[in-house]
Formats: structure tokens, C-alpha cells, sequence
């Protein structure tokens, strides 16, 4: 393995603090653009997204050892000693002394060469002292849990109201796990069986999902993209839960679906698959190159009836009204059932999700004026909270008596709901996510 994971590692990092990049988008483009595969683009992708599941704990011990204050540090070298102290508590397969060596040649290339002592020296009592580090402080549940799981306290002070100690901590456990790699198969190209065998004959491991039919769990991947039933379009990324929203809608062959924030467009796919091609769907978003993805994506699926258009979900658009047999509002939302993918989703402050409800009761009441008489609104989004799923939606109910909330039933262990449901990754081994069925009175 070659100091250029680290030194990638190291610009993902910085462009995660310092520009506000989401680091599975700037972790893609950073490899793609550097070159790396095999083992150094797992290097890389393990040391970004660790030192962000575990930053707040790393930072805990780089103060007890830190003669600075971590604060004051010139850029990059906070970064620098991240990446050193997590591969030191970490990773067990990277020795101290390489991880060390590597942490002090990353600050000499990075221009702050006059700061490799102090990299050196933080890093090496950290790795003599590893056996016996300074305690987490527990007199406090909530700031125990926050660093020693890496998660604000106010998230964590919400976790514990909403699941109590011993669920929130596997909750928060859960976020820093390593999340499966789920796909679903495309029955337009192959079947379940047909693409396991032709994923084994590839070098990949693949196995069903343990309740979510039609969804694969996959290791020893790779370049994913670069398998040939991925370029054949016979499977998508998605999660379980994500896969769940289109059994629940209901859709059949010849149905009228809108997807009113459809992009990446995995549930846009997911209806064309249970539509079997079959009818039409309007699939919106409202920036033309999420869009494109979107195209691409159906193209390389063979999926024909899905249309792309370019529309805000809260502006009314009257030729649409009563138009749609099944309407889909995937709505913008906080993220925080997605954590363990997307790690940096929980250093979002608080005060930055205040605004969401507003905006997702505005695009699920604009949405419910496009379904017909006797159809189907389905409201989902991928966080846990209260205030983004069930508020959202009983508010929704209460205001529009034209609408009611539906049983559905899933595969177990889950089997009748009320209408709507909670996913946890802790519970279901899926992603945090909200759906909610509701049905408009003919």
C-alpha cells in the first residue's frame, strides 16, 4: 500500500472541512480523479470514513497528548493527526510505527514540515500509551455516549428519549458499523438466482437479503462498476428499506406514477421493476444533472417508461391535478438514518434541520393534489426523526380530511404496520427510514 491512500485521504478529509464537500461524493471523485484501486482505494475509503465515525473519540485522546490546542492547529494538521491516531486505535492491520512514519511524511508534503515533530511526538505517545488510555468520562450518560460513539449531544440526548440507553447505544454502535453493500436485481435483465451464480463466477460473494426479496447483500466487490452484470444493467445500489417504499406504494403494470423528488432515482427504478416496464412514470427533481443520472441509470436497467422533468416539488402545477394513480415523496430531509453511509451527515448542527419539516409538509401537501380519487400518496424519508416523519405526516392528515392513512404489510419480521413505520438499522438491518401510506377518499 503506497503513502498516495493517505495523501488522498488527507484531500478528501480537508475538502470535507474546509468546502463543505459530503465525503462519499468527494471520496468517488478523489479516487477516480488519483487512480486508486485494490487495496489503496480501501485504505483510503476506510481511513475517511473512520476518522469520521470516530472523531470526536479521536479528538478526546489527541488532547490528552497535545500540547496545543487542537483548535489553534494549522490547517491540515488536525487532519493529519486524525488520520495517524485512528490507524493507531484502529486499524489493526496498519502497524503504529508505519502509521506514525506515514502521519509525519503527510505533514513534510503538505508544506507545514516544521510541524512533523509535533506530529511525531503526539502520535508516538499516543501509540505507547494505547493499552491504557485516558477514560472516556461517564459521570455524564450523554457525554459519555457522544464521545464515545462520536455523535453530538443533542442527537444523542434525542436517541436516548426516543429508544432508551440500551437501544440508542446500539443505534449509535450501528452508525459507526460498516454498512452492507445492498443491490437490487433488475427482473427486467435477470432473476435472483441467474445474477448470484453470475456474481460468484466473478469472484463475488452474493446472498439474499434476510427478509426484503429481491435485494442481494454483496462482499468482494471491488470496482463495482466494473463487473459485467453492472455494466449489463442487471442490479442498482439500494438499500433494503429504500427498495420497501415501491412494495408498499402498490404500483402494477400500466399505473400513472409521479416520483416528485426522485433523484438518485432508486424508487423511480424500483416502481418501473414492480410495474414490469409497464405504463408511465414522471420522475422529478429539480437540478437537470441529477436528472441525467437519472437517464443514465434507466438506460443502463432497460427501463423505458420513466420520463425526467425538471420541477420543484412545492410549486403547483395544475395540469397535473387528479392525474396519478401513485404519488411518491422521497422528501429532502436530515439524513440520520443514513449515518453509518454517509458519517458527516451527524455533525450536522441542529439548528440547520429546523427548517425541514416546513419544507417537506410543503411538498407532501402540494403532491397530494396530483393523486386521483382512490389512489395512493406515499411519504418517506431516510432519518429517524419525529419531527420529519410522523409530525409531518399526522399533520398532513389532520389538515387534508380527503386522505386517510392505509395498512400495508411487509415480509418479517416486520409483517401488518398501522400505515406507517420506523426502520431501524439496529432492529431491521436496513438504513433509518420513514414510510407512510395514506389513500385519497374516492
Amino acid at each position: 500500500m503506497s503513502r498516495n491512500a493517505r495523501e488522498t485521504a488527507l484531500q478528501v478529509l480537508t475538502a470535507c472541512r474546509t468546502n463543505g464537500a459530503w465525503a462519499d461524493a468527494a471520496l468517488k471523485a478523489s479516487l477516480r480523479r488519483e487512480g486508486l484501486t485494490g487495496a489503496d482505494a480501501a485504505l483510503c475509503s476506510r481511513i475517511v470514513y473512520g476518522v469520521l465515525q470516530e472523531q470526536m473519540r479521536i479528538d478526546f485522546y489527541l488532547r490528552a497528548y497535545c500540547s496545543q490546542r487542537l483548535e489553534h492547529l494549522q490547517p491540515p494538521l488536525l487532519d493529519i493527526l486524525r488520520i495517524g491516531a485512528y490507524q493507531i486505535l484502529s486499524l489493526d492491520k496498519v502497524p503504529d510505527r508505519a502509521a506514525v512514519n506515514e502521519s509525519v511524511e503527510l505533514a513534510k508534503h503538505s508544506g507545514r514540515g516544521k510541524a512533523a515533530g509535533l506530529v511525531n511526538a503526539v502520535l508516538r505517545k499516543l501509540s505507547r500509551d494505547k493499552a491504557a488510555l485516558p477514560p472516556l468520562p461517564d459521570r455524564d450518560e450523554v457525554q459519555y455516549l457522544s464521545l464515545r460513539y462520536s455523535h453530538p449531544k443533542w442527537l444523542v440526548k434525542r436517541l436516548l428519549a426516543l429508544l432508551g440507553r440500551e437501544e440508542a447505544e446500539a443505534f449509535l454502535a450501528a452508525d459507526n458499523a460498516v454498512a452492507p453493500l445492498t443491490v437490487q436485481v433488475d427482473p427486467l435483465r435477470t432473476t435472483t438466482e441467474g445474477l448470484i451464480a453470475e456474481l460468484e463466477d466473478s469472484g463475488v460473494r452474493a446472498v439474499p437479503h434476510a427478509w426484503v426479496d429481491g435485494c442481494l447483500e454483496l462482499s468482494g466487490t471491488g470496482d463495482l462498476t466494473a463487473l459485467e452484470s453492472f455494466r449489463q444493467g442487471k442490479f442498482f445500489v439500494q438499500d433494503p428499506a429504500a427498495a420497501l417504499v415501491a412494495r408498499v406504494s402498490g404500483v402494477a403494470p400500466g399505473d400513472r406514477v409521479l416520483d416528485v423528488c426522485a433523484a438518485p432515482g432508486g424508487k423511480s427504478f424500483s416502481a418501473a421493476f414492480a410495474m414490469a416496464d409497464q405504463g408511465h412514470i414522471l420522475a422529478c427533481d429539480l437540478y437537470e444533472n441529477k436528472l441525467k443520472r437519472i437517464r443514465e441509470g434507466a438506460g443502463r436497467l432497460g427501463i423505458h417508461c420513466i420520463e425526467t422533468l425538471c420541477a420543484d416539488g412545492r410549486s403547483f402545477r395544475p395540469e397535473w391535478a387528479d392525474g396519478f394513480d401513485v404519488v411518491l415523496v422521497d422528501a429532502p430531509c436530515s439524513g440520520l438514518g443514513i449515518i453509518r453511509k454517509k458519517p458527516d451527515a451527524r455533525y450536522k448542527r441542529p439548528d440547520e434541520l429546523f427548517a425541514l419539516p416546513v419544507i417537506q409538509s410543503a411538498i407532501l401537501q402540494n403532491a397530494a393534489r396530483y393523486v386521483r380519487p382512490g389512489g395512493i400518496l406515499i411519504y418517506s424519508t431516510c432519518t429517524i426523526l419525529p419531527e420529519e416523519n410522523e409530525h409531518v405526516t399526522d399533520a398532513f392528515l389532520a389538515g387534508c380530511p380527503d386522505f386517510i392513512q392505509e395498512e400495508f404489510a411487509l415480509p418479517a419480521p416486520i409483517g401488518e404496520t398501522p400505515g406507517r413505520i420506523v426502520l431501524w438499522p439496529q432492529r431491521h438491518g436496513t438504513d433509518g427510514f420513514y414510510i407512510c401510506r395514506m389513500k385519497r377518499r374516492v
